[in-house]
């Protein structure tokens, strides 16, 4: 008889406490802000849309959801918008690498250890492409000339100084074995007009994400020389090299992540750990990458917060080099 007490209690116990942890469980009880720190069309608010979009037609939440667009000084004013949200897990930003390289450029005087990492969502590959008449026949040629003459060579890339793009560039050249510092980069306001600049040959080589090359290269106007991914792109570009196959080790792309305000419970973040895993499984998702020429890259709250803070230490040594890392004001 004292035995059976004894389970009985031990049960009691055991199921009470699993309701307790069942209790315990968070989600979200009010509308979800999907944050964007740029205009609508964008390259980040189209992933946000993509988000909604998925989560609406798959009924995955048990709220709304708001797409929200907050431009501004490089991403700075989503930050600051997002910032003063501390523990509230009902506010979610899709941000990209300028989250960190506007730190080390002194941009910002904040970064991705001010927030709570959520996930990784997307690597876009950045590629090297000339115009179709020229002497440049591979990336290894290319990393020939530079090497030899760092300032033979001029670079045309778009966005920002310090950027993705930018970085690639420097990659490229360290890679080859040339003087990072003597490097001779353009940047323009757009890709198309560093596109236009290449083509009327003001500038050797474009450097821009895949997707951006696809459709020149594949009207014949520019030769995509590589793309520096770690394989082959499938679709219309799995006939391209990598940088690695062409002899030069790197990889250099422009990555998308989610991040949400710092001070989150472990609750919360198991939330959203499970949300954006059962997102990127979805087949939507993945055809849409796919079209777009990008990669699914999904990690968890603790790996994407692990990436990033390599990516700070790699992305910080290369844009010394290149003499644009400052010391934040």
């Amino acid at each position: 008889m004292k035995k059976m007490i004894a389970f009985t209690i031990a049960a009691v116990l055991a199921l009470s406490g699993g309701t307790a942890v069942a209790q315990s469980a968070w989600k979200p009880e009010r509308n979800v802000e999907i944050i964007v720190g740029s205009s609508p069309g964008t390259g980040t608010d189209r992933t946000a849309r993509l988000i909604q979009k998925i989560w609406q037609d798959q009924k995955a939440l048990p709220v709304t959801t708001t797409v929200v667009n907050r431009p501004g000084g490089g991403g700075a004013v989503s930050w600051a918008y997002l910032g003063p949200k501390a523990g509230d897990g009902h506010f979610l930003l899709v941000t990209s690498y300028n989250l960190v390289t506007n730190h080390i450029t002194g941009r910002s005087t904040v970064t991705y250890s001010d927030f709570t990492p959520i996930s990784l969502l997307i690597s876009e590959y950045i590629g090297f492409a000339v115009k179709a008449d020229s002497p440049y026949r591979t990336l290894a040629d290319l990393a020939k000339a530079l090497k030899e003459d760092p300032g033979s060579v001029t670079i045309g890339t778009s966005s920002s100084a310090g950027g993705a793009n930018h970085i690639a560039a420097g990659l490229l050249a360290k890679a080859a074995g040339a003087d990072v510092r003597k490097l001779k980069v353009v940047i323009y306001n757009g890709g198309g007009e560093a596109l236009a600049a290449t083509l009327g040959g003001h500038v050797t080589l474009w450097v821009n994400s895949a997707s951006s090359l696809a459709a020149p290269t594949a009207a014949g106007t520019m030769r995509t020389l590589a793309i520096a991914a770690p394989q082959r792109l499938p679709g219309a570009l799995a006939s391209l090299p990598t940088a690695k196959e062409a002899g030069l080790p790197m990889v250099a792309d422009n990555w998308r992540l989610v991040i949400a305000p710092k001070g989150l419970s472990a609750p919360q973040v198991a939330y959203w750990d499970n949300a954006f895993r059962t997102l990127t499984q979805s087949k939507e998702w993945n055809d849409d990458l796919a079209a777009a020429q990008m990669s699914n890259s999904y990690r968890n709250s603790a790996d994407t917060t692990s990436y990033i803070a390599g990516e700070y230490g790699e992305i910080k040594a290369i844009l010394t080099e290149l003499g644009l890392a400052k010391a934040p004001k």
